[in-house]
């Protein structure tokens, strides 16, 4: 199945179960990403950038509840949390301290999915503002799904790609500096790497510009930045 779907980070130090769940979203559709201990998940968020993550509280070396507070700490990544049944007050620690759900070990796949789905669309929505499917002309967002399609026909974007139009639609109408698109895509330690900026506008505008010479979605605003027109 093509992995066009949301990208999901499976974090767990039993290595049977982090298989099945690999195995059973990629089937779904979904990208997968694994770790097997809080320090190596901590690592990959950065790197893979990914939409959810499904957790296990129970993780050598920096726990599950460290993992879920660092993240929410930094951003409102959707976190759903795996736990066995007698650990009910770790459970209650992990949604105080931000998780989004939970879902208790041992699991069927189908609740996992379902939990997933609903995290996502939640997500979806409030980054949106509106719906989890933007539409401007030719161009159609599935946010749920981080699906992206010109004339009907699906454009593979990389993740700094997706990430920087969704800023752009998120900000839709608005001016958005230069130094805003650096800090909300690349993070606050970038602020004077225009030329990153520069480049990831060049080749979005390739993909999703009916002509890129003169641009009808992302506008440049001489001086500033750029702006996302949603109108005909």
């Amino acid at each position: 199945m093509n992995k066009s779907g949301a990208r999901i980070l499976v974090v767990d130090d039993e290595i049977e179960i982090m298989r099945a769940l690999q195995r059973s979203l990629t089937a779904h559709g979904f990208e997968v990403f694994t770790a097997s201990s809080g320090e190596e998940a901590l690592n990959a968020i950065p790197h893979h950038r990914p939409d959810l993550i499904i957790l296990d509280l129970g993780l050598p070396g920096i726990s599950g509840l460290e993992v879920c507070k660092q993240v929410r700490q930094q951003s409102n990544l959707p976190i759903i949390v795996l736990s066995v049944k007698d650990t009910e007050h770790d459970k209650v620690l992990a949604l105080d301290l931000g998780a989004d759900d939970y879902v208790s070990k041992p699991f069927g796949i189908n609740e996992v999915l379902a939990r997933v789905r609903v995290a996502l669309r939640h997500t979806a929505q409030v980054q949106a503002g509106t719906e989890p499917i933007f539409s401007a002309g030719p161009l159609k967002v599935d946010f749920a799904q981080r699906t992206v399609q010109v004339n009907e026909h699906e454009i593979k974007l990389t993740p700094t790609e997706y990430d920087l139009l969704k800023a752009l639609i998120k900000n839709s109408g608005k001016i958005m500096t230069r130094q805003m698109l650096l800090s909300q895509v690349w993070g606050t330690g970038y602020g004077a790497e225009a030329h990153y900026l520069h480049v990831y506008i060049g080749q979005l505008r390739r993909k999703i510009e009916p002509d890129p010479a003169h641009p009808r979605f992302i506008l440049t605003v001489s001086g500033v930045g750029y702006r996302f027109n949603a109108e005909d």
